[in-house]
């Protein structure tokens, strides 16, 4: 079986590199289906990237950090229309369709796909908040809150972070936006 680009890319620390007439395109997959999408695509041997991120969920009174896809319902793979047979990918399992205009795949524009690539941590995760890392110590840097300092504790898909802020010689749990947070490393 050969690896996605995500283990490629985590492995080695390479990006995939489009050669001659090969392009980027974008599968729609059945609802919930990604990863079943991801193996049988690789089984197939295309080369494939389902990009994923971090998300926080609360699941049993708990929260918990779960890898899930950036794109709900969409993954990228690479074909070159002159030599793949890029219809076969519509008739794989976990498969919706290849998106298409005027009857042909539709490429995706150049350089999205490498930009995210780029942006892989060595999990084989999207990092949506670079300067940001779980467990981090931050300065709140606008706001009631300006100038305490805290810990990172929880990473928002919707651009919030939750702060452990130490206040009055107790702890105290802050939701902010990512804006109003700076590492304390990058603080003068």
């Amino acid at each position: 079986m050969r690896a996605s680009v995500e283990e490629f890319a985590a492995q080695s620390g390479a990006i995939l590199a489009l050669t001659g007439q090969e392009r980027w395109f974008v599968v729609r997959t059945q609802p919930h289906r990604e990863a079943q999408a991801e193996r049988q695509l690789a089984n197939q041997d295309y080369r494939i990237f389902l990009p994923r991120f971090r998300k926080s969920r609360r699941h049993a009174r708990k929260f918990e950090i779960v890898s899930a896809p950036l794109f709900p319902g969409y993954l990228f793979v690479i074909l070159d229309l002159t030599r793949d047979r890029w219809r076969s990918v519509n008739g794989t399992h976990g498969v919706d369709r290849l998106l298409t205009r005027a009857g042909a795949p539709e490429p995706v524009p150049h350089g999205l796909v490498e930009q995210l690539l780029t942006a892989i941590d060595a999990e084989g995760v999207v990092r949506l908040h670079p300067n940001l890392q779980f467990g981090q110590m931050v300065r709140v840097s606008a706001g009631p809150f300006a100038g305490l300092v805290g810990r990172l504790q929880q990473l928002d898909d919707s651009g919030r972070v939750r702060i452990l802020l130490e206040v009055l010689g107790g702890k105290v749990p802050v939701l902010l936006s990512e804006a109003c947070v700076l590492p304390t490393d990058h603080v003068a």
